[in-house]
């Protein structure tokens, strides 16, 4: 069963701070810390919310200390990590942990037995925590909430200008440490007292930060405490909120309204649908795919190779939509942003075409062009305009991208103000996709009767696939070159040539096909992914960790990417249809621990490319989930034929 723990190993440290859990109120914000509720990333913390229009995230409360009077003696249940020590150690009261329908913790100290639930509210920043005394004699619980108010890429250092004063509210107080923050608001649904002493907490480590080469030591500001009586069978419900303050007597039924909304991660497939919509963020007038979390934002070359597997694979066209919606209404001469205002991706405007190919289970093929049609026609001639004297269409039909100070493509890591993998010229991948975007227009216009757009590109195809082929097929070795610039092909074994594979419109025939997955499969492919390079390559890395700078040179050398699978398994079934389904069921099976490691309930940005291959980068990735979800869809599609 997935989301199960060993009970036994929940206050072993080297088991629970390995296991990180996320819960996301689908409008910016989210929840994330480990299961045991210490913070090991500045990226963690129960309140983490965008506090105005923009996309930005913002820790505000960090974290919530419990501490029970038993027998007239203070147990503090929480636990936190300063220089050389661990204090306090709550984790060994913990007897229990559940993640569904929401992350639930249970203590026990002496003959009392707590039970604490953690709730996001969905579409407001509004956290509930609920505490209940499951076994034993009333008892006073002291909680005390530890505030950042501050950006969730930097840290809290202790200052004078923070105001640690607390405000009476009904129920509680309300806390702004910087006039620039939104209140934030901390009430109960039982009568409790506020005890008001204000102080900073020096120190807090931060051990993931630190084995990542960043400042890893952060202050804390606590404003005080609440003070009240847990009595068995009424639970005590705290609620943080930087929404409008919530009527006290309200508490118990909103938790309730809420936790009934929750879906029960029963298996597999469930756990990933889930993670799956924590990616779609409705934050304004907008509706964003994350790339991932805790730090990724939204992304325009994930977004496109992500949704598909985040929303249609669960039959959500609606979310799929919007998302497509507001990437198009920041779409800049035929180019969409990757980061921000930067538009610098080579291979964006390509996966939107092939995003669009997805829709065609769901949607007619005409409406779909009738919707995005100009979009598409806008990428071509960019294409063939030019791109900032970066990007080029050449008179061989193939796109060239090159750039000294930025990679264009997905492999985008620089070290030194230098791409690592630069590889300038013209790229397998976008190549493939440039012809694969190329006939699904021309396709489309035709048949909608565009018969000018038809006869200003018809000729274009043939000569990008003549092009393509004389330049990138390597017949001795019977695989792509990765690219080709102005001293020939590069041989290096990668897996971007799958793309070439997987795409509706191919360039390259069955036994091309065929024996290119096979060298991919010999070379690249792993039970997490696909390698970013062959281990036999010199410049190979097998494993990702230490500096920024150490990470970027390992992230495309070798480091396996989940993402990738999805297009080798598509290719797979291409060549070998139904006779490929008990390995594509072998891949999803892969997977199946996954989920109660690392980025519970989820799956991983990256592995290590060599074995055990040990989850790296962000804890819960969109692609990654995505193309695990394709998957499984696939399967089932030819599951469906065979019957």
């Amino acid at each position: 069963m997935p989301l199960t723990f060993d009970k036994n190993s929940l206050g072993n440290l080297e088991y629970s701070l390995q296991r990180e859990m996320l819960s996301t109120d689908r409008a910016g914000g989210y929840m994330s810390t480990t299961i045991v509720c210490c913070n090991t990333r500045k990226y963690h913390g129960l309140i983490v919310s965008p506090i105005n229009e923009e996309d930005k995230q913002y820790v505000l409360l960090s974290s919530l200390d419990e501490t029970i009077m038993y027998e007239e003696q203070p147990f503090n249940l929480a636990i936190h990590r300063f220089p050389n020590n661990y204090e306090p150690r709550g984790h060994k009261y913990i007897v229990d942990f559940k993640y569904t329908p929401t992350p639930t913790i249970t203590y026990r100290v002496g003959g009392v037995l707590i039970q604490k639930e953690l709730l996001w509210r969905h579409s407001r920043s509004r956290l509930f925590i609920r505490y209940t005394l499951l076994e034993g004699d009333s008892v006073t619980l002291r909680l005390r909430p530890f505030l950042a108010f501050r950006d969730k890429h930097s840290l809290s250092k202790a200052n004078m200008y923070a105001d640690g004063h607390s405000y009476e509210i009904k129920g509680g107080v309300k806390c702004r440490l910087y006039q620039e923050f939104p209140w934030l608001n901390m009430q109960t649904n039982v009568e409790s007292e506020f005890v008001a002493a204000p102080d900073w907490y020096y120190d807090f480590e931060y051990a993931e930060e630190y084995r990542r080469g960043y400042d890893y030591h952060e202050d804390l500001l606590t404003p005080g405490y609440f003070e009240l009586e847990l009595k068995e069978g009424q639970p005590v419900i705290f609620c943080g909120s930087v929404s409008e303050e919530i009527d006290p007597a309200k508490l118990e039924g909103a938790f309730e309204e809420e936790i009934a909304l929750r879906s029960n991660k029963i298996d597999f497939f469930s756990c990933l649908r889930h993670s799956a919509r924590q990616f779609i963020v409705r934050h304004g007038d907008k509706t964003l795919a994350v790339a991932g979390y805790p730090w990724f934002g939204s992304w325009g070359r994930d977004t496109f190779i992500s949704l598909p597997g985040i929303t249609l694979a669960q039959g959500d066209v609606k979310s799929c939509l919007e998302v497509i919606d507001t990437m198009t209404a920041q779409m800049k001469d035929g180019m969409f942003p990757n980061v921000g205002s930067a538009y610098n991706s080579v291979d964006a405007p390509l996966w939107f075409v092939w995003c669009l190919q997805q829709l065609e289970d769901f949607m007619g093929k005409k409406e779909i062009w009738a919707k995005y049609g100009n979009y598409v026609k806008d990428v071509l001639r960019a294409y063939r305009r030019g791109v900032d004297g970066y990007v080029a269409l050449h008179t061989n039909g193939l796109v060239w991208a090159s750039r000294e100070d930025c990679a264009m493509t997905w492999m985008d890591a620089v070290v030194d103000g230098k791409p690592v993998t630069g590889r300038d010229g013209y790229q397998v991948e976008i190549n493939a996709l440039w012809y694969n975007a190329l006939c699904y227009a021309i396709d489309q216009a035709r048949l909608a009767g565009d018969k000018e757009f038809v006869a200003e590109w018809k000729a274009e195809p043939a000569k990008t696939k003549e092009s393509f082929l004389k330049l990138f097929w390597l017949e001795d070795q019977g695989y792509l070159a990765d690219y080709v610039d102005g001293k020939g092909a590069n041989n290096f074994i990668r897996p971007n040539q799958i793309i070439a594979c997987s795409v509706e419109y191919k360039m390259v025939n069955l036994v091309q096909q065929e024996s290119i997955a096979d060298v991919v499969r010999r070379h690249l492919l792993t039970p997490k992914g696909l390698r970013t390079l062959s281990p036999r390559n010199p410049l190979y890395q097998g494993h990702y960790g230490g500096s920024q700078r150490e990470r970027d040179l390992a992230y495309h050398q070798g480091t396996v990417w989940t993402w990738l699978l999805e297009h080798y398994v598509k290719a797979k079934f291409d060549v070998q249809g139904k006779g490929f389904i008990p390995k594509a069921e072998e891949i999803l099976e892969g997977f199946a621990d996954e989920l109660n490691t690392y980025g519970i309930g989820s799956i991983g940005e990256i592995f290590d490319g060599d074995p055990p291959h040990h989850a790296r980068g962000s804890i819960s990735q969109a692609w990654s989930v995505g193309a695990v979800l394709r998957i499984k869809e696939m399967v089932d599609k030819y599951k469906r034929k065979r019957k």
